[in-house]
Formats: structure tokens, sequence, C-alpha cells
């Protein structure tokens, strides 16, 4: 937790919009690149697990991502197969899904939640992950931001946001989902990751965002003090001739040029004393989303913990009168 608030007084946050240049393909790139991952795809399949938890049921669920590979996700929800709403969650950054059972938060307050392991992650904190990433990379920095820094088609968020929308895919055709009440959510990449999902998918109904980690990568890879934005920053101080080809790279990514496609209703939060994703990259994507249904929960003595289950209770309120 920072000591002190790290970034812009609230007032300016709530106006901070960024002219971030958008990529003039950039639809077509991300139309392209979900087209040729459905036409690789395979079925999904899903495997009750046995174990502990006796009041919900627990299935483990494999489907085809970027490329057709094989991600691994966890599904939690109540007994019965009457249709449900659904929440898919994505991960934070070096986390994996854990172990089955861990996350019954959302299948207790009567949702099919979904929660997806995130590729080649899943051994920096927690009980690990399940999915590897096939694909290789060039030269990168220690861990993931720079794997593929130099080429949009490369880089290694383009395979995750596919993982992240094939998911959506996959869970619209469960017959226990109501698929016309799908959420997002996630805290830090996981956020980042959920804003990504809500902007290129049709079929999500809301997007939870929580402290979102991956928006306007030009100032948080300039302003902020701690990893993993800073991967970049090493990566520019090592490849000094390689900026523009990385924030064209970025561009694509940016979940604050992404959130201008989001129509659907938004709950975003941000930390006033985050280090690690500072407030402003979280208001740079949350003023960029148009939709007119839209709220952000400000928690003004936190760092990248944000609002923990605090903004659990404010989501399952804010849900309800929604899906």
């Amino acid at each position: 937790m920072a000591l002190s608030r790290t970034d812009m007084p609230l007032d300016d946050l709530r106006r901070y919009a960024p002219d971030l240049p958008e990529p003039p393909d950039l639809d077509e790139f991300w139309s392209r690149t979900l087209a040729e991952a459905r036409a690789a795809g395979s079925p999904a399949r899903r495997e009750q697990v046995s174990g502990p938890i006796r009041e919900l049921i627990v299935e483990d669920l494999t489907f085809p991502g970027f490329a057709g590979d094989p991600v691994r996700a966890w599904i939690t929800r109540p007994k019965g197969d009457s249709p449900r709403p659904a929440v898919i969650e994505y991960v934070g950054y070096g986390g994996g899904r854990g172990l089955a059972g861990e996350k019954l938060a959302w299948a207790a307050a009567g949702y099919v939640h979904v929660l997806m392991d995130t590729r080649g992650q899943g051994s920096g904190w927690g009980t690990g992950g399940d999915t590897p990433d096939p694909h290789g990379s060039g030269p990168a920095t220690p861990g993931y931001m720079t794997r593929g820094i130099t080429s949009a088609a490369e880089h290694y968020y383009r395979r995750v946001y596919t993982d992240a929308v094939r998911l959506v895919d996959h869970v619209a055709e469960m017959p226990f989902v109501d698929r016309e009440r799908i959420a997002v959510t996630g805290g830090s990449q996981g956020g980042g990751i959920a804003i990504a999902a809500g902007a290129l998918s049709d079929q999500v109904r809301a997007v939870m965002p929580d402290v979102p980690f991956l928006c306007d990568f030009p100032r948080a890879i300039t302003q902020t003090p701690q990893p993993p934005f800073t991967e970049i920053t090493r990566y520019l101080s090592v490849h000094r001739d390689e900026e523009e080809a990385v924030l064209t790279t970025l561009s694509y990514l940016d979940g604050a040029i992404l959130a201008r496609r989001i129509q659907v209703p938004v709950l975003f939060s941000v930390a006033l004393m985050d280090e690690v994703v500072l407030p402003s990259t979280v208001f740079a994507a949350f003023n960029a989303v148009p939709a007119a249904d839209k709220e952000i929960e400000v928690y003004g003595f936190n760092g990248h913990e944000g609002g923990a289950f605090w903004q659990w209770h404010r989501q399952v309120e804010w849900l309800r009168e929604r899906i």
C-alpha cells in the first residue's frame, strides 16, 4: 500500500481523457484474429470435479482459445441445470486459476462462475495455473509484457485477449447459462482482460473491471514506479531504437482505446494510492467508455488491493439491477 496519493487530484482524474492514437486497422485486426481462432476451434470439454465441495457443482473446462490452443478454466455453479446468469472472471498478473473450489462467492450468490486460466502464467502467486503458452517470442524483458512487443500479431496479449473472447463464446453455448446475461470481471490484469472482452465480444452484457491494468500505455510506461509496466520501460532502455514500434504494438492492446467500443453497462473500481496501476490510467479507460450506464467506485486510501471484497459486494448489488 502506498503512503500518499500517486497521481492526479480526483477532479482532474474525472476529466482525464488522453488523445491516444488508434490504429486505422484496429477493428479489422481483431475481427481477423477472432475469426481465425474460431475457425481453429475444437469442441470444449467439461468434466465434473470430485472433491470436498458438495453443495455446488465444480467442473474442469478445457476450451480452444487463440489458434485453437487448449485453455483451462473452472466452472463453479449452483446445482440444477436451469439457465442462470454467468460471471466470467479473469486472473491478475502472474496468477493462475488455482485449485478447484477456491473461489465460491459468485456461485454462492446464484451465478455460474467461470474462472479462466491465463496462458503461460500461474507461478507468481496463488496455487498455480494449468495452461501453457506454446508460442515463442523474440528478445524480451523477464515477464510477459514484452513478449512479441514489436508486432501486434506476435504479442502475448493478442493471444490472451483472444482466449478471453473465445471463453465468452463457449459460455454462451452452455445449457445452464442464460446467454443474454453474461458479465465479465477481474482485478488488475484480469480487469484489463475484462475490458478487452467487453469491447471485442457482442455477447457480454456487463463489464466490471477492478483496478484494471493494461490501459493508457504511453502514460503508464513513463510514470508508473512499480512493475509490471516497468518491464516495458526496461525493454526500451535497452532497445533504444524501438519506441515507435513498441507504442504502435501497444495501441492494438490498450484498454483505454478498446474501451471506446464498450456499449454495455460498466462498473469500474480505482484506488488512489495505487503504485502498480496509476489511477489516471484507469480513468483513461473509464472516461473512454461511451455507454450511458457507467459507474466507478473510488477507494481513496487504498493501493493496488483496491476495494477487495468490499468491491465484490458492490458488484453483486450493481449486477443484480442489470442482469
